[in-house]
């Protein structure tokens, strides 16, 4: 609500107030985008079909690049008996609160992917995981879900997604086994190919004291605010997901870590292979798929327009550099509350 007052010391208060606004704080631009992270090479946490490689390894195969965007892509030219070859990205930067703007051109889609970008915590569960894109083979909605330590629950309102389960414990009882709280976006145009036709999107994510909520804008509909480098969040709507509740956000969320990856079959993709399109369309198993039929993942890959952030400039908290290398705990991100024939 905006006031106006001769008074002067309203009007004084007034421009505080608005200087309060969001301002930036890292710029993922091309020419650094990947200085700014560390690349995973361990085994898959999710026992995804998969082999992350370095970052000389994926510049030389041609999974990454950079030139007006970044692309992040998986081998898409071998037969890969052993797990295909991907990347899974870390930023340097942790954060705490913020909010996190990624303007996407394309993100991977296809029968056995499983792609994510997401934030997560330190000593998962305990620092929390925030999935922001996530979904499997060949799904259209996105997924979006909180995966915390016990005592965390969400509300079943404040958003236009669909929420599946709403405790985000991720040994929750009457849930599936890390399951969390996840909401469902309500548009087609949110995942996957669907996204994908329509020169994807923007993705807006907000981590205050009170919430984390979730927007997407289609390549259409992106607020003005957004692309002049202003974003107000207080204008944009009913976000796809808020989670808020009966959840301390700050004693459930801790510096978080910017995160994106490409993972196959595993917990997820390959848990629901046999129950939708892909395994109707393609037969055998997720792994076989993966392994043996490399023309199929030409489009697994994340075109990157953009990504910033952003903290409120009244009450920003600087994050700081992780150190490295360093031993972490990793999350599972096994099964999935899970809706619609994937």
């Amino acid at each position: 609500m905006r006031i106006t007052s001769t008074l002067f010391p309203v009007v004084g208060l007034a421009a505080g107030l608005a200087s309060a606004a969001y301002v930036l704080q890292d710029d993922y631009s091309p020419d650094v985008f990947f200085d700014k992270f560390d690349f995973f090479t361990d085994s898959d946490p999710t026992n995804g079909h998969v082999k992350y490689v370095d970052r000389d390894t994926a510049q030389s195969g041609e999974l990454i690049s950079t030139g007006s965007s970044i692309h992040m892509g998986v081998d898409h030219t071998n037969n890969a008996p052993d797990g295909r070859q991907s990347v899974r990205l870390s930023s340097t930067q942790t954060y705490h609160h913020g909010l996190f703007i990624l303007d996407l051109g394309h993100l991977p889609t296809g029968c056995g992917t499983w792609p994510a970008f997401w934030i997560l915590g330190p000593d998962w569960p305990n620092g929390g995981e925030v999935d922001i894109i996530e979904g499997v083979n060949d799904a259209t909605q996105n997924q979006m879900a909180l995966h915390t330590s016990d005592g965390c629950s969400i509300d079943d309102s404040g958003f236009s997604g669909s929420l599946l389960t709403s405790n985000c414990f991720v040994n929750a009882e009457g849930q599936d086994n890390n399951a969390g709280c996840g909401i469902q976006s309500d548009s087609t145009e949110s995942y996957g190919a669907g996204f994908n036709s329509g020169s994807g999107g923007v993705y807006a994510t907000e981590w205050t004291g009170d919430a984390i909520s979730v927007w997407f804008f289609p390549r259409s509909s992106i607020p003005e605010d957004i692309g002049s480098g202003n974003p107000d969040p207080s204008s944009w709507g009913t976000p796809s997901g808020k989670f808020a509740g009966s959840c301390d956000i700050e004693s459930h969320f801790g510096d978080m870590q910017i995160i994106f990856d490409i993972t196959f079959c595993g917990d997820w993709a390959g848990a629901v292979w046999g129950s939708g399109t892909c395994s109707a369309n393609n037969g055998g198993s997720c792994e076989d798929f993966v392994s043996n039929n490399p023309a199929a993942f030409e489009e697994a890959y994340w075109d990157i327009n953009s990504l910033k952030v952003y903290q409120d400039g009244a009450a920003s908290k600087r994050g700081v550099e992780v150190e490295r290398p360093k031993a972490r705990g990793f999350p599972r991100k096994s099964l999935r509350a899970r809706a619609g024939t994937l």
